[in-house]
């Protein structure tokens, strides 16, 4: 019962990350087709995994033929978040058919180009990891794509190539605009949910130790 509560509560915040800021500012389009559809696989590590923990949950994310997007969650783990690109590194070295992308905690708002920007619209509640596989980008590569599924593989993890380099600059830029536009409510939901997290993991029992910054 208590691991069903444990489980619950990091569903619940990461699932209001993604509805209260993915969906809402429309970062990632694909996020509400594939929650909705059922779509979104979601695993969870309890602790401090190691790489193989991570690359065993999230093979067996892909595995199921109906994921289109798989994250992996460490609640628990205290990570700063360079430590965690370079495990997102050797994560993705050894899951071929799956662009990776490492999300954070820690992430401060810079508006100064787009590519800086992204670190911020991955500033997700707990670490975690979201694969895409690799023949779903390639999809998007091979054939015109709505604005939207573009913009999603451009997200996540910045590794899917799209056939046009200004598609990718005029999402780039739709983004970053967005975000100008609206940064000071997305920061205030972002701290709102982590105030959430911190009171619902404190009941639930979930450690939560501070997450080292790099800064």
């Amino acid at each position: 019962m208590v691991a069903v509560e444990r489980s619950t509560e990091v569903i619940r915040i990461l699932e209001r990350y993604l509805i209260e800021v993915v969906e809402r500012h429309e970062l990632c389009p694909w996020a509400r087709q594939s929650r909705e559809r059922g779509e979104l696989a979601v695993a969870i590590l309890w602790g401090a995994p190691a790489a193989d923990d991570w690359v065993g949950a999230a093979e067996q994310l892909l595995a199921a033929p109906a994921t289109r997007v798989a994250m992996v969650v460490a609640p628990e783990l205290a990570v700063a978040r360079r430590a965690f690109a370079a495990l997102r590194d050797e994560v993705a070295a050894r899951i071929a058919p799956a662009a990776v992308a490492d999300f954070h905690p820690d992430a401060a708002l810079d508006l100064t180009t787009p590519a800086r920007l992204v670190p911020f619209l991955r500033r997700s509640p707990d670490p975690l990891l979201q694969l895409v596989p690799l023949a779903l980008i390639d999809a998007v590569r091979a054939a015109p794509a709505p604005a939207g599924l573009a913009q999603q593989a451009s997200m996540l993890g910045g590794l899917a190539a799209l056939p046009r380099r200004e598609l990718t600059a005029q999402i780039a830029a739709a983004n970053h605009a967005t975000v100008a536009a609206a940064h000071a409510a997305i920061a205030h939901t972002l701290d709102d949910i982590a105030a959430d997290r911190r009171a619902a993991y404190a009941r639930a029992g979930i450690s939560s130790p501070p997450i080292p910054c790099d800064r």
